[in-house]
């Protein structure tokens, strides 16, 4: 082994890549892209524009991506990288071709204020403001989950993030500010994986399914979160937010990858099923969705960042360390209106 790890993965534009590191020297390929444009310029060089390109992009990247997978399935560790920097177009391209290729990004030692949060979240899209959980004062787009004795947590379940919207969230940046002596862990399961250990049989009917997502399947007008809101806070997402319908299975938009896409926090129904039959699949699928091969499961330390691709993972925040208090701010980004499309 030469320490290096390749994670197969896809560019901004959807382009497949590769995005090589050296896992032991700690940097991606900058020294590999340096010998190239050496080689260029003494083989007789590029055009021009496109040799001054690649100097540019090498020149840029004073923050060194480094990716390490943390299984094959789902999940990797990026170092390297000071998430309050302003940081340049190649190195945000990296972050969101592994996020592509490991579904979820660990970085740890992140001193990020709600702003710099907010800031890097950005540039990845146009954030949501939840309609009921609170937000931080000076960027209210980042939201709050401050939970103890007196506020247990509800994210104690298998659930995608706000699929109750439209356009439900592309991604979503979670940050560890306050953590309890010991538990208090995050687990991320791919949706593409579950969908995969499906009979085709199974995924020949589910692609042809449409089901409902609605606010109040998980946000009870007397449970926890809407108590804290208050009525006319609630009242007012309720009707800002009516059921919604998303398919089954979806495509991907950038990866061109089909992943289930129903969740016991949001999912009610599944369209022209009886009611019964409907709830016999989606109780088939809300189990099927939490079998460890489809997981990885990451210990949180104070300053540590989660990054997630919303539209092909479901996540669970283990509820194991009341009385004592966890803090922590997500950031989350919008998406696009979920659709399917099979595959050629």
């Amino acid at each position: 082994m030469d320490g290096r790890v390749e994670a197969p993965c896809l560019g901004a534009q959807g382009a497949p890549r590769n995005l090589l590191i050296d896992a032991e020297v700690g940097h991606t390929m900058e020294a590999r892209l340096a010998g190239a444009l050496r080689a260029i310029r003494a083989g007789g060089g590029w055009p021009p524009s496109l040799e001054a390109d690649l100097e540019e992009r090498l020149m840029s990247r004073a923050n060194h991506v480094v990716v390490v997978p943390l299984g094959p399935t789902i999940g990797a560790v990026v170092s390297g990288v000071d998430l309050r920097d302003d940081h340049a177009d190649a190195v945000i391209d990296d972050i969101r071709a592994a996020l592509l290729g490991h579904k979820v990004l660990f970085f740890e030692d992140q001193d990020l204020s709600p702003e710099q949060q907010r800031n890097f979240a950005l540039r990845f899209g146009a954030l949501h403001t939840h309609p009921l959980y609170p937000g931080e004062g000076a960027a209210p787009e980042i939201m709050i989950l401050d939970n103890h004795q007196e506020n247990p947590t509800d994210n104690d379940h298998w659930h995608t993030d706000v699929t109750f919207l439209e356009r439900p969230a592309m991604g979503a940046i979670l940050h560890a500010r306050v953590l309890p002596p010991s538990g208090g862990d995050t687990l991320w399961a791919s949706m593409t994986a579950a969908w995969q250990a499906l009979s085709p049989s199974m995924r020949a009917f589910i692609e042809t399914l449409s089901a409902v997502h609605d606010l109040t399947h998980a946000f009870a007008a007397d449970g926890v979160v809407a108590s804290a809101a208050g009525r006319e806070r609630y009242e007012k997402a309720r009707a800002e937010n009516p059921p919604v319908i998303h398919p089954v299975a979806r495509t991907h938009p950038e990866t061109g990858e089909t992943a289930l896409f129903v969740n016991s926090a949001f999912t009610s129904r599944i369209k022209g099923l009886r009611r019964e039959e409907s709830r016999a699949l989606l109780d088939f699928l809300f189990r099927h969705v939490q079998k460890p091969e489809f997981a990885v499961r990451w210990r949180w330390r104070e300053g540590s960042v989660a990054f997630w691709d919303n539209r092909c993972t479901q996540h669970y925040a283990v509820n194991d360390y009341l009385p004592n208090r966890r803090v922590m701010t997500r950031a989350t980004i919008f998406g696009d209106k979920p659709y399917f499309e099979k595959a050629a």
